[in-house]
């Protein structure tokens, strides 16, 4: 059996190389010609541990190769996997899925013997059934192409992991054949007792989105705490803590801070409010636009608590730590770190940042930040340092690692991964989201 991927961006370069990991003989596809020369040398564009490796592994070993031609993909493969892009439409809710009808058109158009098309991207529900029509009008009349749905449960920072031991998987099908044929693919997987979730259609195209909006709606609800206990005080760990040990509802993602960001969770819970209202159910979701709200609040609360500490912010240096949405990935993509970066560099601080993977992403998006490549430049002679983006060796600071380097010992740790008793015994203005806060302005 012979696999392709439709687009070599974070989700079908993954999926290729794992693929490909697996046995199979994999040929991605992408229309960026740039890209694809990039992946053919071995060179990925973007940071995921452990898949660099795989990339380079599977090029040497001949499984693995890549093409721009959909003439090429249509007449040598038999599975074909959709991984491109549904960004979010500008000014609006609604998720743009012309990426995926582009690449179901083409398939359609020069697949030559009998396939299956399998969707990963993550679309509005309805979304398969219109490619069905789009396939029957645009394939060639003596070939036979079924389409099933099955979506990604992709972790940034475990994505070779999340594809080759997944935790579940699901497809959604409308025909024996192409759950067989899904059966083999995931042979593998289902060895090791994989959950197999076989469905319909729409089933599918809901699993990915009900998923992000609960883990956005738990985040957002453990924020929500937070402005509770930074009004009236309480230890917003302690309270996650007792709540997770509940067996219904679990210790993850209850981790108060700076919020979600990313490329999937902001977008999905909008696309899903979009999807809904053109259903008529507007009411249905409403409650993700509060999750919304909490959540782009954070950013809020530490330009306040930056300005109630700092006062006029012009001309003020602040150290920023992390400007990726989590550790891990150099994604930036609507990054709460690199937002509140902006707003203080619009507020006219004077903005110095770091981050392990990230910092060129975040120069393409905001170039006029400061950018430098270890925490002690970054630091240095800073007002304020911010601790936005909890990778491991801004975790493991200590107030002794930085005491000598900044103008004032003052920091602000919005993920909630320093110990507050040791910074503040050594001296240090110590400020946390979800921890109470007296207005001390310093000037």
């Amino acid at each position: 059996m012979r696999i392709t991927v439709i687009g070599a961006g974070y989700l079908g370069a993954t999926h290729a190389a794992c693929m490909a990991e697996l046995g199979f003989e994999v040929l991605g596809l992408d229309v960026d010609q740039e890209k694809i020369d990039s992946l053919s040398r071995g060179e990925l564009p973007f940071h995921e541990p452990g898949l660099p490796e795989l990339l380079r592994k599977h090029i040497d070993s001949g499984r693995l190769r890549f093409t721009t031609s959909y003439k090429e993909v249509g007449a040598w493969g038999d599975v074909h996997f959709i991984g491109v892009g549904t960004p979010q439409l500008p000014g609006e809710y609604a998720a743009d899925v012309a990426f995926v009808d582009a690449a179901t058109v083409s398939l359609a158009e020069n697949i030559t013997k009998d396939a299956l098309i399998v969707g990963k991207s993550t679309v509005p529900v309805g979304t398969t059934r219109r490619l069905l029509g789009l396939i029957a009008e645009n394939k060639r009349e003596d070939v036979q192409i079924d389409l099933a749905w099955n979506p990604e449960f992709l972790r940034e920072g475990f994505a070779v992991k999340d594809t080759i031991t997944p935790d579940r998987l699901v497809v959604g099908v409308d025909s024996v054949r192409a759950e067989e044929t899904l059966r083999e693919v995931y042979a593998s997987a289902l060895a090791l007792d994989t959950p197999f979730i076989s469905t319909d259609f729409e089933t599918a195209e809901l699993v990915k989105v009900a998923a992000n909006a609960f883990l956005a709606t738990k985040i957002s609800f453990i924020n929500a705490f937070s402005e509770v206990t930074e009004a009236v005080g309480g230890d917003i760990r302690t309270l996650a803590d007792a709540i997770g040990h509940d067996s219904r509802i679990g210790r993850k993602f209850l981790n108060a801070g700076l919020g979600f960001g990313g490329g999937c969770l902001p977008k999905d819970i909008r696309a899903l409010q979009a999807r809904v209202s053109e259903l008529g159910l507007d009411r249905t979701m409403r409650f993700l636009t509060e999750v919304d709200e909490i959540n782009l609040r954070r950013r809020e609360r530490v330009i306040y608590l930056a300005t109630e500490i700092l006062g006029d912010l012009a001309g003020k240096k602040i150290a920023v730590l992390g400007v990726t949405f989590k550790p891990d990935s150099d994604d930036v993509r609507d990054s709460p770190s690199l937002d509140i970066a902006a707003r203080l560099y619009g507020s006219g601080a004077e903005v110095t940042v770091y981050d392990p993977e990230g910092n060129a992403n975040a120069a393409k998006r905001f170039p006029r930040l400061n950018y430098v490549d270890n925490t002690s430049t970054a630091v240095a002679d800073a007002d304020l340092v911010m601790l936005l983006t909890e990778w491991p060796e801004f975790k493991a600071l200590t107030p002794m690692s930085l005491e000598g380097f900044v103008n004032a010992k003052r920091v602000i740790d919005a993920r909630n991964v320093l110990d507050a008793t040791s910074w503040e015994q050594a001296g240090w203005h110590f400020t946390a989201l979800g921890q109470y806060f007296e207005p001390t302005v310093a000037r």
